[in-house]
C-alpha cells in the first residue's frame, strides 16, 4: 500500500459509521420513540439523584454534628439513619412553618376578595357610565349579543373543553406525585447508600478511566460540587436575610400581612433574582384589598428593596459565597432563564461559577478547587 493511502480497516470504519449514520436518520421517529421512552422510565431516577443533592447538605451537618468523636460500630451504624431523619425533619419542618406563616392569611385575604368583588365590579361599572365608556347604546348591544348566543352549543363546548382540561390536570398530578414518591425513596437508598456507592464509582473508573484523565475527571467534578454547595447554601441564606428585611420594613411602615409577605419573600427568593419580583406583586395585590394607599407604598418598598438585593444582597452573599463576580452572577441568570426559564436560573449560576474557577485555576496553572476570589493568583496548595 502506497504511503497517505487509508487502510483497508479505515475506509471499514468510515463505510460502518456512514451506513449507522444513514440508519439513525431513516428510522429516527421508531428510535425518538425509545429515547422517550426510556427517559421518562427514567425520571424517578434523575429527580432522586436531584433531591438526594441538596439533602445530603443537611445530612453531612448532622454526621458532622452528630456523635463527631465516637467511633463506636452501633454509633457509626445508626448515623447515617439518624442525620438522614434530622434532616428531613428539618426540611419539612421549615416547609410547615411557611404553610402555617402564609396559608391562613392567604385564605383571609381571598375571602375577603370575594366579599369585595361584587362592590369592585359595581364601582368599576359606574366608573365605565360616567366616563362614557359604557354608554347605553354599547350596553344595549351586549344584551342583544348576549341573547343571539346559543348558549346550549356554547355551554356544552365549554363543558366539553374544562372536562378535557380536569382530566389531563389529574393525570399529570397523578403521574407527577408518583414520580415524586419514586423519586423521593430511591433518594433514600442513595443517602443511606452513599459510601458504598462512592466506593463502587471509584472501583469502576480506576479499572475503566485513565490515571490522568480520572484525575481531571475528579477536580471538575469536585469544583462542580463545591460551587454547588456554595450556591445552595448561599441561595438559602439570601432568602432568609431579604424575607426578615421584608418583614421588618413592612412592621416599621405599618403594612398589614408583614410576616406572610416576608415568609412569602424568603420562599419565592430561593428563585434567583426574579423571586422578590413575584412576592412583591402578590404581596402588594393582596394590600390593595384593604387600602390601596398602602399598597402603593408596599409597592415603592419592595422597588427599593428589590434593587437593593440585586445589586448589593444577591452578588455580594450568593457570589461571594461561589466565588463569582456579580456582573456574571446577574449574567447567568440572564442566559439561564432566557434559554431555560425558572430552572435555568436556578442552575446557571453554579455552572457559571464551575466554569469560571476552572478556567481561573487553568489561567493561573494551580490545581486547587478553592481559588482566592482575587485578581491575583492563588498559590497552589
Amino acid at each position: 500500500m502506497q504511503q497517505g493511502q487509508p487502510s483497508t480497516k479505515t475506509i471499514a470504519a468510515i463505510a460502518v459509521a456512514a451506513f449507522a449514520v444513514y440508519l439513525g436518520i431513516y428510522y429516527w421517529p421508531a428510535i425518538e420513540g425509545v429515547i422517550r421512552v426510556a427517559l421518562s422510565s427514567l425520571v424517578p431516577i434523575i429527580l432522586g439523584f436531584v433531591l438526594a443533592y441538596p439533602l445530603n447538605i443537611l445530612m453531612s451537618f448532622y454526621e458532622r454534628h452528630l456523635f463527631p468523636q465516637d467511633g463506636r460500630p452501633l454509633v457509626l451504624r445508626l448515623r447515617p439513619i439518624v442525620s438522614l431523619v434530622a434532616a428531613i425533619a428539618s426540611l419539612v419542618g421549615i416547609i410547615a412553618a411557611v404553610v402555617v406563616i402564609v396559608v391562613p392569611q392567604l385564605i383571609d385575604c381571598v375571602r375577603l376578595l370575594v366579599d369585595e368583588l361584587p362592590v369592585a365590579l359595581a364601582s368599576l361599572g359606574r366608573w365605565l357610565e360616567d366616563t362614557g365608556i359604557l354608554t347605553p347604546e354599547t350596553i344595549d348591544a351586549i344584551g342583544d349579543s348576549l341573547e343571539a348566543f346559543d348558549w346550549k352549543t356554547g355551554v356544552g363546548s365549554a363543558a366539553s373543553v374544562i372536562m378535557s382540561g380536569v382530566v389531563d390536570v389529574v393525570a399529570g398530578v397523578a403521574s407527577g406525585t408518583a414520580n415524586f414518591v419514586l423519586a423521593f425513596v430511591f433518594a433514600l437508598f442513595v443517602l443511606l447508600s452513599k459510601d458504598r456507592l462512592s466506593r463502587q464509582a471509584n472501583l469502576l473508573l480506576e479499572r475503566y478511566m485513565p490515571g490522568h484523565a480520572l484525575t481531571r475527571l475528579r477536580y471538575v467534578l469536585a469544583v462542580a460540587d463545591d460551587c454547588f454547595h456554595r450556591f445552595l447554601v448561599g441561595q438559602c441564606t439570601e432568602a432568609a436575610i431579604l424575607g426578615v428585611l421584608c418583614a421588618l420594613g413592612m412592621l416599621v411602615l405599618g403594612l398589614p400581612h408583614p410576616w406572610m409577605i416576608g415568609a412569602l419573600t424568603a420562599f419565592m427568593a430561593l428563585i434567583p433574582i426574579v423571586g422578590a419580583l413575584l412576592s412583591g406583586v402578590i404581596g402588594a395585590f393582596l394590600i390593595l384589598m384593604e387600602s390601596p394607599v398602602q399598597a402603593l407604598v408596599f409597592l415603592v418598598f419592595i422597588i427599593v428593596l428589590q434593587q437593593l438585593e440585586g445589586d448589593l444582597i444577591y452578588p455580594h452573599v450568593v457570589g461571594s459565597s461561589i466565588q463569582l463576580p456579580g456582573i456574571w452572577v446577574l449574567a447567568a441568570v440572564t442566559v439561564g432563564g432566557g434559554a431555560f426559564g425558572i430552572l435555568g436560573m436556578f442552575v446557571g449560576v453554579p455552572l457559571a461559577a464551575t466554569a469560571y474557577r476552572l478556567l481561573r485555576n487553568d489561567v493561573y496553572r494551580t490545581g486547587a478547587v478553592d481559588v482566592q476570589p482575587s485578581d491575583e493568583p492563588a498559590s497552589p496548595r
